[in-house]
C-alpha cells in the first residue's frame, strides 16, 4: 500500500476572488479525493456576493481530501482541498460529509506556509484561521469523541480544559455550522445533535428555530394550570417554499435598498420615434465591418448614450459623501444591467467611449454572453460609472430604474413597437420607444438630466447625428 506523508500533502485554501470578499459558497466540485489534477485545472466553482467564480488548482498532484460539502460558506483563507503532490497515487475516499475523522496529536507539527493559491489577477485577504489537524495513515484514536471535540472547537489537548468544560463540553458543531447558529442567534448548547458522535449538523440548527411553545400563564393558587399546546408552524410548508437570501441577489438587494435611501432619484421620460435607427440596424447587419458581431437596437443606443455624455460631461460622475466631493469621471464604463439566473448583475464595458462602432459591437456581445453562462468576473461588475437597461425586451414599455451605487444616472429602454405617429403632417405607423432616465439629483439638475435624454432621443431619431456630434 502507498504510503503518503504529510509534507507531500499541499492544501488550496479559499483566495479573495473580489477585492475584500471574507466569504464564498461552494456551488460544485469537479473533482473527487483520487482524481489526478494538473496544475491550472479548475477543481470547483464558488459563488460570492458578487458572481460564480471558478477555481483553477495551483499545482499537479491527486486529490486526498475535499475538506467541505457542496452548499458550505467558506471563509476566505480556509483550506478547501488537500492535494498529495509526491506523484503517488491516494486511495480514493468518501465526498465530504458532515463529521471529519480525528486527527492525532502528532500531525500538528508545524511547516512553513506554503504558496497562498490565488486567481490571477486577485490578492488573498488576510486571514486568521488556523489550519485544521489532517487525517494521518493508519492512526487509532482511543476516545473518538474527545478527539472530534478537540478538531471542532478549536482547543488543545482535552485534558488541558478546564474541570468546568469537562463536566459540561462545549456543543459539538463544525465552524460554518456554528456560524448559521450566530446568524439565526440560537444557542448551540440548546441544540439537540442528530450527527454522528454527537455533532450538531445545519438541520439541528433550523429545527431549533421553530418557535417553542409559550409558557404558561400563572394562575391562582386554587385555579390548576393549564398547559397550552405549542402554536403550528408560522408557514405552510406545502404551499410556500423559502428560499435562502444569499449571493448576488443578497448583494443586488443591499445595493439597491442603499442606493434608493441614498440618492435622491429623479427619473424623466421621452417617446421617441426610432424608424431611421432600426433601419440603419438592418444595413449594419449587412455591412462587412460587422461580420460575425452582434448587431441590435442596442448597440445605437448605446453609442448615443455615449455621444451624449460626451457633449455633457457632468452626467458622468459620482458623489463622495466622506470628501463632500463631486468626482467627474473622464472615461466611461458602460454598464448593462444583465438578468441571469444567479439574479441581477450589472458588468460594464470598460472604456466604452473609446471604442469604435465595432469595438462596441464586440464588447457588449462579450459582455452578454459572459454573463448568461454566468461567468462574469467580480472585476467586470466594478469601476462602472452610468448604466443601461433594456426592460423593453420583456414587452415593458418603460419603467423607474434605480441607480447602480456609486453612479449618478441609469437609462431604461422600453419596448419598440409599430404605434401610430406622426409623421411629416400625416398619421403612419411608425418604430416608437419609450426611454427613461433616472439621475442623482444631488449632482445632476433638472437642465442637465433633460439635456442628456434629449441628446439620446434625437440621435435615435436621427441616426445620422452620430456622425456630426461624436
Amino acid at each position: 500500500m502507498t504510503t503518503m506523508t504529510e509534507a507531500s500533502v499541499r492544501e488550496f485554501k479559499m483566495p479573495d476572488v473580489g477585492e475584500g470578499l471574507t466569504e464564498a459558497e461552494i456551488l460544485k466540485w469537479y473533482v473527487q479525493p483520487g482524481d489526478t489534477v494538473t496544475d491550472g485545472q479548475v477543481v470547483c466553482e464558488v459563488e460570492t456576493a458578487k458572481a460564480a467564480v471558478e477555481l483553477p488548482i495551483p499545482y499537479d498532484g491527486v486529490v486526498r481530501e475535499l475538506r467541505f460539502p457542496e452548499g458550505t460558506t467558506v471563509d476566505v483563507g480556509t483550506a478547501i482541498i488537500a492535494v498529495d503532490v509526491s506523484g503517488g497515487a491516494a486511495p480514493a475516499q468518501a465526498a465530504p460529509a458532515e463529521s471529519a475523522t480525528p486527527a492525532a496529536p502528532a500531525a500538528e507539527e508545524k511547516k512553513p506556509e506554503a504558496r497562498q493559491p490565488v486567481l490571477v489577477g486577485y490578492g488573498v485577504a488576510t486571514s486568521s484561521t488556523k489550519r485544521r489537524p489532517r487525517k494521518g495513515p493508519e492512526v487509532v484514536v482511543p476516545q473518538a469523541s474527545t478527539a472530534i471535540q478537540t478538531e471542532l472547537n478549536g482547543h488543545g489537548p482535552a485534558a488541558a480544559a478546564p474541570a468546568e468544560t469537562a463536566e459540561r463540553p462545549r456543543p459539538l458543531a463544525k465552524p460554518p455550522v456554528r456560524k448559521l447558529a450566530k446568524d439565526l442567534g440560537v444557542d448551540l448548547a440548546t441544540v439537540i445533535p442528530s450527527g454522528p458522535d454527537g455533532i450538531i449538523t445545519r438541520d439541528d440548527v433550523h429545527a431549533a428555530v421553530a418557535p417553542p411553545a409559550p409558557a404558561a400563564a400563572p394562575a391562582p393558587v386554587e385555579t390548576p394550570v393549564v398547559a397550552v399546546p405549542a402554536p403550528a408552524a408560522s408557514y405552510d410548508t406545502a404551499r410556500e417554499t423559502r428560499v435562502p437570501i444569499k449571493g448576488v441577489r443578497k448583494a443586488t438587494a443591499q445595493a439597491m435598498v442603499g442606493s434608493a435611501f441614498t440618492a435622491p432619484h429623479v427619473t424623466e421620460f421621452v417617446t421617441v420615434d426610432v424608424t431611421r435607427t432600426m433601419k440603419l440596424v438592418e444595413e449594419l447587419k449587412q455591412d462587412k465591418e460587422f461580420a460575425g458581431l452582434r448587431v441590435n437596437p442596442l448597440l445605437l443606443i448605446a453609442k448615443a448614450l455615449l455621444v451624449a455624455v460626451r457633449r455633457n460631461p457632468d452626467i458622468n460622475a459620482s458623489w463622495d459623501e466622506a470628501a463632500q466631493e463631486i468626482v467627474v469621471k473622464h472615461y466611461v464604463n458602460l454598464g448593462i444591467a444583465a438578468a441571469t439566473p444567479r439574479g441581477l448583475i450589472v458588468p460594464n464595458v470598460k472604456d466604452a467611449d473609446a471604442k469604435t462602432l465595432p469595438q462596441l459591437a464586440q464588447a457588449l456581445g462579450e459582455l452578454v454572453s459572459t454573463a448568461r453562462e454566468g461567468k462574469t468576473s467580480p472585476a467586470a461588475m466594478q469601476g462602472g460609472t452610468v448604466t443601461i437597461t433594456n426592460v423593453g425586451v420583456f414587452g415593458v414599455d418603460t419603467g423607474t430604474p434605480l441607480l447602480n451605487p456609486g453612479e449618478s444616472a441609469i437609462l431604461a429602454i422600453g419596448a419598440i413597437k409599430l404605434q401610430p405617429w406622426v409623421h411629416k403632417g400625416k398619421v403612419k405607423p411608425r418604430q416608437v420607444t419609450t426611454l427613461a432616465l433616472s439621475f442623482d439629483h444631488r449632482l445632476v439638475d433638472g437642465e442637465l438630466g433633460s439635456k442628456v435624454l434629449a441628446d439620446v432621443a434625437a440621435i435615435l431619431e436621427q441616426p445620422k447625428r452620430l456622425i456630426t456630434w461624436a
